[in-house]
C-alpha cells in the first residue's frame, strides 16, 4: 500500500498465510511464480484488496478457484504500481478468502541479483540471492510489502538439481520436480509470522545452526562463525527465548551490498567479514541480535527504522559486553560515534535525513540508509541507561520491552510510552530529557556520551605521534607499534588517521613500516585505502578500485569510488571502472553509485 501513499496500520483482513511456489530460471533471469495468500477478513461488505508491485507480470488471479478481475496502476519511480484486485464476491467479517497470483518476476526485479558462474567463488555454477529491504520484496511477490504487515509462510522452489535452495525458513524437505527430472523442489516453511524483507556445502557449527557456504570458502567460515552458540545462548540471557527454532549463516557472494541481513532462521553475511582471526564476529552479534528486535518486534513503518537498528546494537554490544568485556562495549561505542558523525558529513547537518525518525515521505529508502538509526538510536539508548541507573537496568526495560511488543509492529510514539510505563517512578528524570532534539532534529545526538577510553587511548596516542611528526621523526615508527593493537584497536587507529589527514611522505613511510597493504581484516583495509587515496597516493588508486569492485559491499564500495572521484587526477578512471563493473553490482549498489558519481541515467 505503501506504493498508494496509504498506510497498512489498518488493515481490513487478519495477518495473511502465503504459500509461494516458485520455478528458478536462470536462463531468463525470472522467478516464475504462483503466491496464495489466505486471508481472514476482518470488515463486512469487502470485496477488493490492493498489494504492492513492482515490475511484475501478472497472468492471472483467482479468488477461493474463481477467477477476479485485476488492474496495475500507475508506476511510481521508486515505489512500483499499486495492484488492485476486485473479488467476484463480497466476504463478510470472519470469512476466508485464498487469493491466488500467477506471475513472473522481470530479469531486473530490485529485489534479485543474478550471478553467472564466473562472478562465483567455485567459477562453475550459477547463483541467485534476494535482498528485499526496504521495499523491493513487491518486485519479486505481490504483497503487502510494509514492515506493519507480518505473515507466515510456505514455500515450494523448484531448482536445477545440481544447485541447493535455502530461504528464511525452516526446512520441510525435498523431492524430484514431477515435471523436469533435472531439477528438485526445496520446501520450507516459516510457522513464526515475518516481514516480506546457489551452490553451498554446509557445516555444522552448533546444536541449531549451521553455516552454508560455496564450497572453497566454507572451512572459513565454519572457523569464522565457530562462537555463534555462545552467543546465542547469550543474547537469549539478555532478550528472552530464542523463538526460531533453527539460526543458520549463509555466506554471500561478495557482491551482497550489506554487512548481513537479519532474515529469520537463515542470517546472509557477507564474505568480507572471514578476516580469518574472529575480528569481525560484531556483525553476528548484530544479526543474532536482530533475532528479537527487528524480526521477533518491528518498526511499524521505516520511519521508525531506529527501533530496530538502535536496539540491535545495544543488545550486540550487551553481548560484547558478557562474552569479552565493558571495556570493548565502551570502546565501540567510541567507535560508533564517529561512524554516526561520518553520516552526518555525508548528508549535511541540517539534513532531515540525519534526524532519528526522518519524515520518508516521497524518499527513496535505499538513499535515506546510513548509520544514523543505528548509532544516533545507540548513543540515544546509551544515553536512558546512564540517566537511569546502568547497563542491568536499562537490559531489563528492553527484555520487556521485547516480550510487550513480541509478534508485533510498534511505532517510537508507543515505544516512548512504554519507557515512560516501565520506569513510572522516574519519569522526572525522562521529563528532564530533550526528546524533540532527540528526536525531530537534524544533525549529531544532542548529548555526547562519556565513554571510557581504556582501550581507544591507544589508538588516539599512536595517531597523533603520526599527526605530530616531522619528517626527522618518521624514522622511529616500528612494527612494533601496530603488534601491540588489537584488530578492533588497528580498526580506530585507522579511522582516526581518516579524520586527520596525513601528507604523502607519512602514508609511504606507515606502508613500508606496518606492511598495511596485505592485511586481510576488510575494515581495516579499507580504512587503509581511504587514507592512501586522501593523501593523492598514486600507486593506490588500482588497490582502491579493485577493493570497491572485488566486493560490492556498500559500506566500502561506496566511500572508495567516492574517495578515488574526489581526487580529482583519477575520476574518469573512477567513472570508467564503474561503468565496467555496474554489472556485477547489486542494483542498489550500482544506482547509489550512479548518485555519487554524478552519472545520471
Amino acid at each position: 500500500r505503501e506504493s498508494r501513499k496509504t498506510t497498512t496500520s489498518m488493515m481490513p483482513f487478519t495477518r495473511p498465510h502465503l504459500n509461494l511456489i516458485y520455478h528458478v530460471d536462470f536462463d531468463k533471469r525470472v522467478l516464475k511464480g504462483k503466491v496464495a495468500l489466505t486471508l481472514e477478513v476482518l470488515e463486512d461488505k469487502f470485496s477488493s484488496l490492493t498489494l504492492d508491485s513492482k515490475d511484475l507480470k501478472i497472468f492471472k488471479v483467482s479468488a477461493n478457484g474463481q477467477a477476479a478481475q485485476f488492474e496495475v496502476g500507475t508506476k511510481h519511480k521508486s515505489k512500483g504500481s499499486p495492484l488492485e484486485i476486485t473479488l467476484p464476491f463480497e466476504l463478510s467479517r470472519g470469512q476466508h478468502v485464498i487469493v491466488e497470483i500467477e506471475y513472473e518476476t522481470s530479469p531486473s526485479a530490485t529485489a534479485l541479483q543474478w550471478l553467472t558462474p564466473t562472478q562465483t567463488v567455485g567459477k562453475k555454477h550459477p547463483y541467485l540471492f534476494s535482498q528485499c529491504q526496504a521495499t523491493h520484496c513487491r518486485s519479486m511477490i505481490p504483497c503487502q510489502d510494509s514492515p506493519s504487515v507480518k505473515h507466515t509462510y510456505y514455500a515450494q522452489v523448484s531448482v536445477p538439481k545440481e544447485l541447493v535452495a535455502l530461504m528464511s525458513a525452516l526446512h520441510d524437505g525435498q523431492v524430484p520436480d514431477p515435471s523436469d527430472s533435472s531439477r528438485v523442489i526445496y520446501r520450507f516453511r516459516q510457522p513464526v509470522s515475518v516481514t516480506s524483507s546457489s551452490l553451498t556445502e554446509s557445516w555444522e557449527i552448533g546444536p541449531r545452526s549451521r553455516v552454508w557456504s560455496e564450497k572453497e570458502n566454507v572451512d572459513e567460515a565454519a572457523f569464522e562463525f565457530s562462537e555463534t552458540e555462545t552467543m546465542l545462548k547469550t543474547a537469549e540471557s539478555l532478550a528472552g527465548p530464542y523463538v526460531w527454532g533453527q539460526y543458520d549463516l549463509l555466506v554471500m557472494p561478495p557482491s551482497f551490498p550489506y554487512g548481513g541481513m537479519e532474515n529469520p532462521c537463515l542470517t546472509f553475511v557477507t564474505p568480507t567479514v572471514l578476516a580469518g582471526d574472529k575480528s569481525l564476529a560484531g556483525v553476528i552479534a548484530h544479526e543474532i541480535s536482530h533475532s528479537w528486535t527487528g524480526n521477533l518486534v518491528t518498526n511499524r513503518n521505516w520511519e521508525h527504522f531506529w527501533l530496530n537498528e538502535g536496539h540491535t546494537v545495544y543488545i550486540e554490544r550487551m553481548i560484547a559486553r558478557c562474552m569479552e568485556s565493558e571495556h570493548l562495549r565502551q570502546f565501540k561505542g567510541i567507535g560508533g560515534w564517529k561512524e554516526l558523525q561520518e553520516s552526518v558529513n555525508q548528508f549535511g547537518a541540517n539534513n532531515v535525513l540525519t534526524n532519528l525518525v526522518p519524515n520518508l515521505h516521497e524518499v527513496d529508502t535505499d538513499e535515506a540508509f546510513s548509520s544514523v538509526p543505528y548509532e544516533k538510536g545507540f548513543a540515544l539508548l546509551y544515553h536512558l541507561e546512564e540517566l537511569l541507573g546502568g547497563p542491568e537496568v536499562f537490559m531489563g526495560f528492553v527484555k520487556s520491552y521485547i516480550q510487550l511488543f513480541a509478534y508485533g509492529t510498534v511505532t517510537t510514539e508507543e515505544w516512548k510510552n512504554y519507557l515512560f510505563t516501565y520506569f513510572k517512578d522516574k519519569v522526572d528524570i525522562l521529563n528532564k530529557v530533550d526528546w524533540n532534539a532527540w528526536m525531530h532534529t537534524p544533525g549529531m545526538a544532542p548529548v555526547k556520551p562519556k565513554y571510557d577510553t581504556t582501550m581507544a587511548d591507544a589508538c588516539t596516542a599512536l595517531c597523533q605521534r603520526w599527526v605530530k611528526a616531522k619528517e626527522e621523526d618518521l624514522a622511529s615508527f616500528t612494527e612494533e607499534d601496530v603488534k601491540k593493537l588489537n584488530s578492533p584497536q588497528l580498526i580506530e587507529f585507522m579511522a582516526l588517521l581518516l579524520q586527520e589527514p596525513l601528507p604523502l611522505s607519512h602514508v609511504k613511510k606507515m606502508q613500508e613500516v606496518y606492511q598495511l597493504n596485505s592485511v586481510k581484516n576488510a575494515e581495516v583495509r579499507f580504512r587503509w585505502l581511504r587514507i592512501c587515496v586522501r593523501a593523492h597516493w598514486e600507486e593506490a588508486v588500482p588497490l582502491a578500485l579493485k577493493m570497491a569492485t572485488e566486493q560490492g559491499r556498500m559500506k566500502f564500495t561506496r566511500p572508495l569510488f567516492k574517495e578515488v572521484y574526489n581526487f580529482s587526477k583519477y575520476s574518469d578512471k573512477a567513472l570508467n571502472t564503474f561503468k565496467e563493473n555496474r554489472g556485477a553490482l547489486h542494483p542498489v549498489t550500482a544506482m547509489l553509485v550512479a548518485k555519487d558519481l554524478k552519472i545520471n541515467g
